[in-house]
């Protein structure tokens, strides 16, 4: 049985640095570029193959359950952590293990690779889960397709947040709040992994929103590609010297994003734009007092022009780079925004927020 499964990419709207810490909020839309898993049935041994990364197919047999892998290509990371969790799953269920060719195609960077900041390794967990899920009929709940997919970045990385795991796994704007990373691995060490997929997280939850008919994203690229696990771990570093301030900070984080899923309840772009803008200060803010710079003179320029047309604008994720964004009434001159941006040296970028997945997964 061949199986193809899509997953989107994502931005991060506000919430960003508060929400790795856990039971902070933070909103997130899902973008209409996706990375596609496709699994097809393999004889002898398995192959996998992806469009980023050409020059590096991995090839794999079994030594009887074991996945054996030669070579162990870092770029697969996250791949074979969703590959290797889904089969703990497959095996407490006594479901036959079986090789498999996957290959992996991506529409998250640009022509050239450069990557645009959309999530692409959150994105490339998802689909390479639920592809899985679906290749051994595993009839995983949604919210066992995410507690899987969490626990395969943890496996790779030690910083993050989940939310765009979340916003690459449910599509459309979401509002979420953050998983204890720490009681997930000490409860992956002592719990069999069915009864962790199906017991209540502490801190996670991840609810859809619904954004005003007048309301429209814009998104503009800076050129200038950013590590968000460098930046994030650049402000973790440094927040215990400053613990009064880093404390404010996620007090008045968690305020901002609560007040814009209400004026998204509401209904009210006013709102929604008024809490952009008091986000951007708050992350303005902690740069300063951490000496991370969060947002660049071209994430600046693309933020005040953005004003200047009648939005509200600021840098996405972890700035340093990558992509900002812009609430705006769709009667606003749009176009003429996007001009002011090429004129400055920042590319619109032809996004628009993904189609939410339905229920059933």
């Amino acid at each position: 049985m061949t199986v193809e499964v899509a997953a989107c990419g994502k931005l991060y709207v506000a919430g960003e640095y508060a929400v790795v810490e856990p039971g902070q909020p933070a909103v997130l839309v899902g973008v209409d570029r996706h990375v596609t898993v496709r699994v097809d049935p393999a004889e002898t041994e398995g192959h996998i193959r992806s469009d980023q990364y050409d020059a590096l197919p991995l090839t794999w047999h079994r030594d009887d359950d074991d996945l054996v892998i030669d070579p162990d290509d870092a770029p697969y990371d996250f791949v074979l952590a969703a590959i290797r969790l889904v089969e703990e799953v497959a095996r407490a269920r006594d479901v036959p293990l079986r090789l498999f060719d996957m290959s992996i195609t991506s529409e998250l960077d640009d022509a050239s690779g450069r990557k645009f900041g959309l999530g692409s390794s959150a994105a490339v967990t998802v689909a390479t889960v639920r592809a899985l899920a679906e290749f051994y009929s595993l009839s995983l709940q949604r919210e066992q397709l995410l507690r899987l997919s969490l626990l395969a970045t943890i496996d790779v990385q030690r910083s993050g947040s989940g939310g765009d795991v979340a916003a690459s796994l449910y599509g459309g704007w979401i509002a979420y709040t953050a998983f204890d990373r720490q009681w997930a691995r000490s409860r992956r060490a002592d719990t069999a992994i069915d009864d962790l997929l199906a017991m209540p997280w502490p801190g996670l939850s991840v609810r859809r929103l619904t954004p005003p008919t007048d309301a429209f994203l814009v998104v503009g690229w800076t050129g200038t590609p950013a590590s968000t696990a460098r930046l994030v771990s650049g402000i973790q570093a440094r927040k215990d010297q400053r613990t009064v301030h880093y404390h404010r900070f996620l007090q008045q984080s968690a305020e901002c994003v609560n007040e814009l899923i209400a004026a998204f309840d509401r209904g009210d772009l006013v709102g929604m734009q008024q809490q952009l803008r008091r986000d951007r200060q708050l992350l303005s803010a902690l740069s300063e007092h951490t000496g991370v710079v969060i947002e660049t003179p071209l994430l600046e320029q693309l933020a005040d022009i953005a004003e200047r047309f009648g939005g509200a604008g600021k840098s996405s994720g972890a700035g340093g780079g990558d992509c900002g964004i812009v609430l705006i009434d769709r009667g606003r001159d749009i176009d003429g925004l996007e001009q002011a941006w090429r004129d400055a040296g920042i590319r619109p970028l032809d996004l628009v927020p993904s189609t939410p997945e339905s229920e059933s997964v």
